[in-house]
């Protein structure tokens, strides 16, 4: 009777934990399930051409007001501390305070540098014989307010064919470079050291050309493994088609050798996947793309939308086609 007792006891203890168990194993997938996500779009109103960093334990996007031309005369930005949540800055750079940007003020770029904030963008859709082009702004913290570095655009002309739009700043252990263009043409320069002027290539260069095959605008740059991955939009910005392709090259000279498209349209989720920008969470091998689309169903073509997602590489070191989504990435803070 007393060997009953046990085993009995002994069963229900054995069922207990295994109710135990499977309790705490809902509780974790009902968590998991429960888990917030930034969503997609990222944050209200209509922005594109999204510049993403990092600064300290802070992701920072800075995108284009995607509005008519002639509204677009100033730039809000936004900050996060786990891509979930997002705090608007708005109007942190203007035409007020850029006196030669009228209109069409377009896809900043930003980069820190001796504790000043640097703040790229193009103004003025500029034409030969137009004043615009890119500026640069500065200011001392990210959020601003930034002012008018020169007091005129860094780059003003139309060389090799490109219109000085869409710029990319580049910091290549400690020498800065900046690819820009749109009209199908991409050209590199360098930087001198407080981001006033260019400094000519070593050949006695300026420009250089380093456009790739089917590039349109919007160049992006990284490194990983060693490796620089060149990054572009091709296609029409108000259309469908809008996407990314990359290349990988050994030197930030290039060659840039297309590889494929990594960012387009899903019928399903959004179209006009493009003009994009990459996080690298610090300490991971966590990587995000952030880009802008349009919305399902909608005709305008300035209605575009800020949105983020996961990006993964195969064992060779490319780029997996990224998958774009209503729920965007979970929370994720820098450490």
């Amino acid at each position: 009777m007393t060997n009953v007792k046990l085993k009995n006891a002994a069963w229900c203890m054995m069922a207990a934990l295994l109710l135990t168990a499977c309790g705490q194993t809902k509780q974790q997938k009902d968590s998991e399930a429960a888990a917030p996500t930034s969503g997609n779009p990222v944050f209200e109103g209509w922005y594109a051409d999204p510049e993403a960093i990092v600064y300290g334990d802070t992701y920072w996007i800075y995108p284009t007001y995607s509005h008519p031309y002639d509204e677009q005369v100033h730039f809000d930005a936004f900050s996060s501390k786990d891509l979930v949540t997002w705090t608007k800055h708005e109007n942190i750079l203007d035409s007020a305070a850029v006196k030669w940007a009228k209109r069409a003020m377009w896809a900043p770029s930003v980069i820190s540098k001796d504790g000043k904030y640097y703040f790229f963008f193009g103004a003025n859709d500029v034409h030969e014989g137009e004043i615009g082009g890119i500026g640069v702004a500065v200011a001392d913290k990210p959020e601003g307010p930034y002012r008018d570095l020169l007091g005129k655009p860094l780059i003003n002309d139309i060389i090799n064919g490109a219109q000085p739009i869409d710029q990319f700043v580049y910091n290549d252990n400690g020498t800065y470079y900046m690819y820009y263009g749109g009209w199908g043409h991409c050209n590199m320069v360098k930087l001198n050291d407080d981001f006033t002027g260019l400094v000519p290539f070593e050949d006695g260069e300026i420009y250089k050309e380093v456009t790739p095959e089917n590039y349109v605008e919007g160049p992006f740059m990284f490194k990983k493994d060693g490796k620089y991955y060149f990054m572009w939009s091709e296609g029409g910005w108000t259309g469908p088609d809008y996407c990314v392709a990359y290349a990988i090259a050994d030197s930030p000279f290039g060659p840039f050798k297309r590889i494929g498209k990594i960012l387009q349209q899903d019928p399903q989720v959004g179209t006009g996947a493009g003009h994009h920008s990459v996080i690298h969470v610090p300490n991971t091998e966590d990587y995000y793309i952030v880009y802008h689309r349009h919305p399902l169903n909608d005709k305008d073509g300035n209605h575009r939308v800020t949105c983020i997602d996961r990006m993964t590489f195969d064992e060779n070191g490319h780029i997996n086609p990224v998958k774009i989504t209503f729920e965007g990435v979970p929370a994720q803070t820098i450490r």
